[in-house]
């Protein structure tokens, strides 16, 4: 950055400019962040400087109002919420709002306001979360699904029950026993970016994986449902298959395929979002964090597009970073491109 964008990143109180530079005032003697909300200060009077350190050899000392020396509020704030998370993590019943509001030294509006920024979620539904994920881990151990529920923090069974089917694709008895009992219809065919496998419950598709090799994306169905009834596709199934693939060669067509999502709360919303975004088009992480009304929540945005089980179902090919590389698809990079590719106009296309 030169002087020019110093001051202007200083003008806008930028906390984007936070940590690549300081800037000191003469006639204070103080050094501030450029987000700093202190007054403006005459531009003659204002020194950069690379690092705190540096500041300080400088004669200056720091501010008691942004507190440069310090973590940034974004990082205490965060460090707050991640104690929130492994404690609610760890309890056994999901901790009282207002105690974990007074843990972070916050009122529990602004907690609860700060923890649903960073995350994307709110507290409760955090906690909801985490403990339907004890409960899948915990089914297949449990002498009994009533035994893995109570193991998990459910004060009633009910709670789990609401949505149990949603979150795990099938009943909780048939997830305890590794798909026992459940029927799941699949097929894999091949397509210009190589093999694509096809898997549906009776509620819809609930995979659809591309690969190199048709044998390691049949593993990777197994492993998940080891004991679940795999069966191939009858002559309505092939056609769905058929439906996906003419889905991959032009992505950016219209798609009426019936999906069984599952994934948190959270995967969900960004799932929804990567469906809003058209064909052709690109966003970045943050900008998908901001769409569901969660801006510090990129990185939360970004594994809830490497675990979509839906390639090109639910397009997380259409996200990239913020310098507009296309790395992080779980298929593979060549693939995200040729898809990319195809959905632009054909006078765009390289």
């Amino acid at each position: 950055m030169d002087d020019a964008a110093r001051f202007s990143a200083i003008a806008r109180r930028d906390r984007g400019a936070d940590g690549l530079f300081v800037y000191a005032v003469r006639s204070t003697g103080v050094y501030c962040r450029p987000s700093c909300a202190a007054r403006p200060a005459r531009p003659e009077n204002v020194s950069f400087h690379p690092t705190c350190a540096a500041a300080e050899e400088a004669g200056f000392r720091p501010c008691r109002r942004c507190r440069p020396n310090e973590p940034s509020l974004e990082e205490r704030q965060a460090a707050a919420v991640a104690r929130a998370c492994r404690r609610i993590e760890a309890a056994e019943t999901p901790p009282a709002l207002a105690a974990l509001a007074e843990e972070a030294g916050l009122s529990p509006y602004h907690f609860h306001r700060v923890f649903k920024q960073v995350t994307g979620v709110t507290p409760r539904a955090y906690g909801a979360a985490r403990r339907a994920e004890r409960v899948a881990a915990g089914l297949r151990r449990a002498d009994t699904v009533t035994e893995a529920i109570y193991e998990a923090g459910y004060g009633a069974a009910s709670r789990f029950y609401a949505g149990a089917t949603a979150r795990l694709g099938m009943t909780p008895t048939a997830y305890r026993r590794g798909g026992e009992g459940a029927t799941i219809r699949f097929a894999v065919g091949a397509c210009s970016l190589g093999h694509v496998l096809v898997a549906a419950t009776d509620k819809g598709v609930c995979a659809i994986l591309l690969g190199d090799d048709p044998e390691v994306l049949v593993r990777d169905l197994q492993d998940r449902f080891p004991k679940a009834a795999l069966t191939g596709g009858d002559a309505g199934f092939e056609a769905l298959v058929a439906q996906v693939v003419g889905l991959v060669e032009a992505p950016g067509g219209p798609s009426s395929l019936p999906l069984d999502i599952g994934g948190t709360a959270f995967q969900q919303r960004v799932w929804q979002a990567l469906l809003a975004i058209p064909p052709g088009r690109t966003a970045t992480y943050a900008e998908v964090a901001q769409a569901i009304g969660a801006p510090a929540a990129a990185r939360a945005v970004a594994l809830a597009c490497g675990a979509n089980p839906l390639a090109v179902a639910i397009p997380c090919h259409r996200v990239v970073r913020q310098d507009g590389g296309l790395s992080g698809y779980r298929w593979g990079v060549a693939r995200k491109r040729a898809l990319l590719d195809r959905e632009r106009e054909p006078a765009e296309r390289p």
